[in-house]
């Protein structure tokens, strides 16, 4: 019997609200594959990790930022969205304060806040996730 390799990562939109504009985290990243290009913050799921613990470890691990609620966007799992191998991502969203300092980390080389509505191109499927969080957070 052939057990298929799917990975299962995390992925998170982080939001702030700037003068009534909405800008989001991304960080640039330090390895291939994409490396040097914008990205969600996120990564792998550890084994017997929680989904959303994993979320909170990731962005926290990249960012220095920790948040308390994360809210589920959707699972993201087209075969090569990623170059590694099948990997599925679940992505999630939380909302920051304007105040809060975000500093690269981890396999972070940069981390920035974009205006959503003047976003650099991303890595793997981000720019799919991102819009659908526009769409479901109402984020206009």
């Amino acid at each position: 019997m052939y057990i298929s390799k799917i990975f299962v990562t995390v992925d998170n939109v982080v939001i702030r609200k700037v003068d009534n504009q909405f800008e989001i985290l991304l960080i640039k990243r330090l390895k291939e594959p994409f490396m040097d290009c914008w990205a969600l913050p996120g990564g792998f799921v550890d084994e017997n990790e929680d989904l959303v613990t994993a979320a909170k470890r990731e962005l926290l691990e990249e960012t220095s930022i920790q948040v308390n609620d994360v809210l589920q966007i959707g699972a993201y799992g087209k075969p090569f969205r990623d170059p590694r191998s099948h990997v599925v991502s679940i992505a999630f969203y939380a909302e920051v304060d304007k105040d809060v300092i975000a500093k690269a980390a981890d396999d972070a080389k940069d981390v920035n806040w974009f205006k959503i509505n003047n976003l650099p191109p991303t890595a793997f499927d981000h720019n799919e996730i991102i819009s659908d969080a526009i769409l479901k957070f109402n984020l206009f």
